[in-house]
């Protein structure tokens, strides 16, 4: 029973500990940026942060890898980012469901009553198109999109976004009249895939610097499906009155990024592993376009590949792992004050227990992506929030259904002996029940630790930090070391829980097995 109340009293206290160490919402002085989950939106975002950081009162905040449109969309519309940087194709086709012939006034015509606008267009176009490797392309005699299309024995291996977007799959099927069925693949994946001969065909961004590095070719859009994707800013209107100066400092940006630029600082994120913050930095200092001088905007000197010890142990080691072990902590703590009590409630009504764990049940086949996805909308926010709401909800059911379960298995012989001491019900459960039920519910607590450790990486994609951003941003660049820097930590982190429980247990299990000091006569 004392390590039960020693239970509790952890969960509590880990739980004020985050209520107490959580950061306050951004002051309305702090500019926040927003990136999609790909080599090119995490450049730009850098870019758009040091742009504006000198004209700022304290440092942009930088969400990095908040996944697709769909969830940095929300994440602007809800206020948790003021800006990122978005295609007029996608504004248009994904955001607006128009035309993608409407001009940029009609677009922030449709956008203000969102409470959004679009300005500062970058320079560049980054369009949709489909790639084939050149040796396929010579001996079939691929030159467009047509061509492609004869070819139904060719497979395709296209992003999951894509298969989704209005502007993407079933729009090119139906112009083409393409019958195959692709499959679905990771965009930063796809670039090996067809290396590997895997699949023929994948859909790029014409800005990937992976395209002549590679040697694909890139298909003609002979019957003009694809609209044009020029980069612009997509904002919140309040913006440039509330941070003038910093917005005045991005306007500088306009026209800044041709194409061969943006090719050039995707090629040395992903084909030399330079740091997105030193590339827009190097840019900035090269072009001149902030005010941005000394140290600050200084050129650096190109950085060599990065080994994956360097990778491993960089200084963002500890920050992920603080990150991490409190999103887990609070989490399961929060679990622990929610699941015990409830279980106990349901115990004693088998059809009220059966509803409760199958709601429990339930939340789990939830996909976690979508559970985010659905918080971000329904509390306006990104980051921690959400996360923990989602990490809590996972770690619900082990926790109730091994405290049911350890109630469940306790003699009843026992139970009647606490009723003929003359124990009240709340007695008997509080001396008999629940020290007996112990170890079961101990092992309820083991599982959903393990549970949130594994889950806990998928909250990168919503800016609440951990070991997922190594693997987030491993998946954007397709790069294996950066990973496995973020997957073995991830993993260590579970192999020492494991041992802490394990040790838990062991002590329980030597108390259990010691018998009592016999009195002195």
């Amino acid at each position: 029973m004392h390590l039960l109340r020693s239970l509790w009293r952890a969960a509590l206290l880990v739980s004020m500990a985050w209520l107490a160490a959580a950061p306050a919402q951004a002051a309305d002085e702090a500019l926040r940026i927003g990136s999609k989950r790909f080599t090119e939106s995490y450049i730009l975002a850098e870019l758009l942060a040091q742009t504006a950081a000198p004209h700022t009162a304290s440092p942009p905040v930088v969400r990095q890898g908040l996944g697709n449109t769909a969830i940095v969309y929300e994440a602007l519309r809800s206020g948790a980012i003021d800006l990122y940087a978005e295609y007029t194709g996608t504004i248009a086709l994904e955001i607006l469901k128009g035309s993608p012939a409407d001009t940029r006034e009609a677009m922030n015509a449709a956008l203000a009553p969102m409470g959004l606008g679009m300005a500062i267009p970058l320079g560049f176009n980054d369009g949709y198109a489909l790639a084939v490797r050149a040796a396929d392309a010579e001996r079939l005699g691929l030159r467009t999109l047509s061509d492609l299309a004869k070819h139904p024995e060719l497979k395709l291996g296209l992003s999951n976004e894509f298969l989704g977007r209005a502007d993407g799959w079933k729009g090119l099927a139906a112009r083409y009249g393409f019958t195959q069925t692709p499959t679905g693949l990771d965009h930063g994946l796809a670039y090996e895939a067809v290396a590997a001969k895997q699949i023929d065909a994948i859909d790029i961004y014409t800005t990937d610097a992976k395209i002549d590095h590679l040697g694909l070719r890139v298909l003609e859009d002979d019957r003009k499906f694809f609209p044009r994707y020029d980069a612009v800013v997509l904002y919140k209107l309040d913006l440039p009155t509330r941070l003038p100066k910093a917005w005045a400092a991005l306007q500088a940006l306009e026209g800044k990024v041709d194409e061969h630029a943006m090719i050039a600082m995707n090629a040395r994120a992903e084909l030399q592993s330079v740091p997105f913050d030193v590339i827009a930095r190097d840019f900035i200092a090269s072009t001149g376009a902030s005010g941005i001088s000394g140290t600050a905007g200084a050129a650096q000197p190109q950085e060599a590949r990065r080994g994956f010890t360097a990778k491993l142990f960089g200084p963002d080691l500890w920050k992920l792992a603080r990150q991490h072990l409190l999103l887990v902590a609070v989490s399961v703590g929060i679990a622990i004050l929610i699941g015990v009590p409830i279980a106990i409630l349901v115990f004693s009504h088998v059809r009220l227990r059966a509803v409760v764990l199958g709601i429990a049940s339930l939340m789990q086949t939830v996909p976690s992506l979508a559970l985010l996805a659905v918080l971000i909308s329904m509390l306006g926010a990104i980051g921690a929030l959400p996360a923990l709401i989602a990490l809590t909800l996972y770690s619900l059911l082990p926790i109730m259904r091994n405290t049911v379960t350890g109630l469940a298995e306790v003699p009843n012989g026992l139970r009647l002996a606490g009723t003929a001491l003359g124990m009240t019900p709340p007695q008997s459960l509080r001396l008999v029940l629940l020290p007996l039920a112990l170890p079961t519910l101990l092992a309820g607590v083991r599982t959903a630790t393990a549970i949130a450790i594994g889950t806990a990486t998928i909250a990168a994609f919503i800016g609440a930090g951990g070991f997922g951003e190594r693997i987030v941003t491993g998946l954007a660049l397709n790069d294996r070391e950066l990973l496995l820097a973020g997957a073995l930590p991830a993993a260590a982190m579970a192999l020492v829980s494991e041992g802490i429980f394990e040790l838990i247990e062991w002590t329980m299990r030597r108390r259990r097995s010691t018998p009592p000091s016999s009195l002195s006569p």
